[in-house]
């Protein structure tokens, strides 16, 4: 265990002092960095007013705010919060399901997920996952998904461009939902990345072809932006890229800049009308946290976006992703490394035993444990997923400390493949 006993910016340090480059956000949520003053001083100001309260009956400013904030920046129309991104995703799923229900169609009650996803480890999260890792203990008591093929650019045949498969793989979702759509609530998606799958990348194309199809079949589209909002893939949010609005659109990890647990569901007016009713009429969405649109989380939420604002950060990435390009595209030639994959702050190394049939190392030697041990005496927090090395950093890295990383993992692979 790596003892963190405080953390700024970019960097972790241990009970010594010993600094730790956060190459990935510490999961993906420290979005601008550890303990950035704007949201530092955001909390401090708002514990001085309201720490918490229910929010069954009662509201507050900072979640009005907050609310009608992502509304304006995702063109959807109504907010659910919730406290974790599994949370959020759960919520979805009971939202979707119980619209069916309210509009009639009580046949509607299965869900269709892509191979290789994942949407966290509650009951029902891992239900619409498939990764077997997280997924095989539990089984026999998860829901039973319907898997449409993913279109994970790696898969595609020699030759193929991830756009044109994409629509390949578009087309065989087309077909599962034509012949299915009478019993089908919802299909989930991670948008452009499947990240905790391996961060599998696929081109705008399928989301653009996906919420077509949804829309022509009588779908609802949830898009799982918990790990991608807020400027990883290099937009606002990976929809943009699309062009799309989907039916639910879920929110989290660095909606609070990684600082406290929210996430939000997103969802149209559509949805939020088939439950707004009489008592009488039992109709109501009865879901609930204790947490539910925490004060601080919100105010939080609210600094970061403010700070992504004022600090123009999406525009000043680009010369990031262009630095995350440059430092690793080098490997790309390395033996045992089969693609070098970039969605714009998000890029990742498949390690494979041979490069020329991409032939996997045995899941058993733990090839990227070997990256992630290297890293630690070399001062970085790198924590591949299995055989795939990635780095997601915060916003606030320089390109000096993207070069540092590039280093590391360069000496980390030669470790590991030896």
């Amino acid at each position: 265990m790596l003892p963190v006993a405080r953390a700024q910016g970019a960097y972790l340090y241990d009970v010594q002092g010993k600094p730790y480059l956060d190459a990935i956000s510490s999961w993906w949520t420290c979005l601008l960095g550890h303990r950035h003053p704007h949201i530092v001083a955001a909390l401090k100001d708002q514990l001085d007013s309201l720490d918490h309260v229910i929010f069954g009956g009662c509201t507050h400013e900072p979640a009005v705010a907050l609310a009608e904030k992502l509304c304006a920046l995702t063109g959807l129309d109504r907010v659910f919060y919730a406290d974790i991104g599994s949370a959020a995703v759960e919520v979805a799923l009971k939202m979707s399901f119980h619209y069916w229900q309210n509009v009639g169609q009580a046949n509607k009650i299965k869900f269709v997920c892509l191979s290789g996803s994942y949407h966290g480890e509650t009951l029902g999260a891992l239900s619409v996952s498939d990764v077997a890792l997280y997924r095989k203990t539990y089984g026999p008591i998860l829901l039973e998904p319907i898997i449409a093929p993913a279109p994970d650019a790696y898969e595609a045949p020699a030759g193929m461009s991830a756009h044109d498969f994409a629509i390949l793989q578009a087309d065989q979702l087309d077909e599962l939902l034509a012949a299915r759509s009478d019993e089908i609530c919802a299909l989930i998606v991670e948008p452009l990345v499947q990240c905790a799958g391996g961060m599998r990348m696929y081109h705008p194309v399928y989301l653009e072809r996906a919420r077509a199809a949804c829309s022509r079949y009588g779908v609802h589209l949830i898009a799982d932006e918990i790990a991608v909002g807020f400027g990883r893939t290099g937009t606002m949010f990976a929809c943009e890229q699309a062009g799309i609005r989907p039916d639910f659109q879920l929110l989290g990890k660095g909606l609070t800049g990684g600082v406290l647990p929210l996430s939000a569901v997103l969802t149209t007016d559509v949805v939020y009308q088939a439950f707004y009713a009489s008592y009488a009429s039992q109709r109501a969405f009865l879901h609930s946290h204790s947490f539910t649109g925490n004060p601080l989380a919100c105010r939080a939420a609210l600094a970061t976006l403010e700070a992504l604002e004022m600090d123009d950060t999406l525009n000043k990435n680009r010369a990031l992703q262009f630095a995350m390009a440059n430092a690793l595209a080098p490997l790309a030639q390395h033996p045992n490394v089969a693609e070098v994959r970039q969605t714009g702050m998000i890029i990742a190394l498949e390690l494979v035993a041979d490069k020329a049939s991409r032939t996997a190392f045995d899941w058993r030697e733990r090839r990227g444990l070997r990256v992630y041990q290297h890293g630690l005496t070399r001062g970085a927090l790198l924590r591949p997923l299995g055989n795939v090395v990635y780095l997601m950093p915060p916003f606030c890295i320089t390109e000096e400390e993207i070069q540092h990383l590039a280093k590391v993992i360069t000496e980390g692979i030669a470790i590991a493949v030896a």
